[in-house]
């Protein structure tokens, strides 16, 4: 029987895949319907849904309250709902891993966050995300070339795409065309949501890689033996 993961703000299922890639029975859960969700869903506020019967949980509260790409269209990060430390303390009640994962500018606890980037999986698409885990993991070693490094104390992206800026005073320049919704697809490793679901999702790599490690840990006791890439 595989170990079962619970995704709490699930979307359309990037990060399930990745999980139920890696050997978990994953059951989704989102506010707002997910038809394209392919595994067990539940329409229901994660803020409350209960916790209890998983070996491990994966949160990933909406972020457009950390987001500078928020301001950089205009709006306010005050109108979105600030979610993460109410989940990590919902979280810290149960007595099985957690990854809590979101952007840059998050409220991150020091020192329990790694990063994972498209390039370290040999995507054509950076979308840097963070990961706050409550067991210790590991990150491949993070590509430098492409036009786009690391900054704000290895913590950040400042690249994009299109030549144009980042908000960051760099130039931007994608690995892969997204102009359409077939490159971008096929950027993320994903082919069965929209548009918009591809806007908030996360590649299934990132998540594969981190199930695999929570497996080892929750059934072997072993620790990753790739590059550390933390901040």
């Amino acid at each position: 029987m595989n170990p079962r993961l619970l995704d709490l703000f699930c979307g359309a299922g990037g990060c399930s895949v990745g999980y139920a890639r890696a050997g978990f029975e994953v059951v989704g859960v989102d506010i707002k319907p997910q038809p394209r969700y392919p595994f067990e869903f539940h329409l229901a506020d994660a803020v409350t849904f209960p916790l209890d019967g998983y070996d491990a949980i994966h949160a990933s509260p909406p972020c457009q309250v950390y987001s500078i790409a928020t301001i950089c269209r205009g709006k306010s990060r005050k109108n979105h709902p600030d979610l993460m430390g109410v989940i990590r303390q919902r979280l810290e009640t149960t007595a099985v891993p957690y990854v809590i994962e979101n952007v840059y500018g998050a409220p991150f606890r020091r020192g329990s966050v790694l990063m994972l980037c498209g390039l370290m999986f040999g995507l054509k698409v950076f979308r840097h995300r963070f990961f706050e885990c409550s067991r210790l993991l590991w990150a491949p070693q993070h590509p430098s070339h492409h036009g786009h490094r690391i900054g704000l104390n290895g913590m950040v992206c400042v690249a994009g795409h299109g030549g144009q800026s980042s908000g960051f005073g760099q130039r931007r320049r994608w690995p892969a065309d997204h102009r359409t919704k077939a490159a971008w697809s096929n950027g993320m490793g994903i082919n069965w949501m929209l548009r918009d679901e591809l806007a908030q999702a996360i590649p299934p790599a990132y998540t594969e890689y981190i199930g695999r490690q929570l497996i080892d840990r929750l059934y072997h006791g072993r620790v990753g033996e790739n590059v550390v890439s933390r901040v």
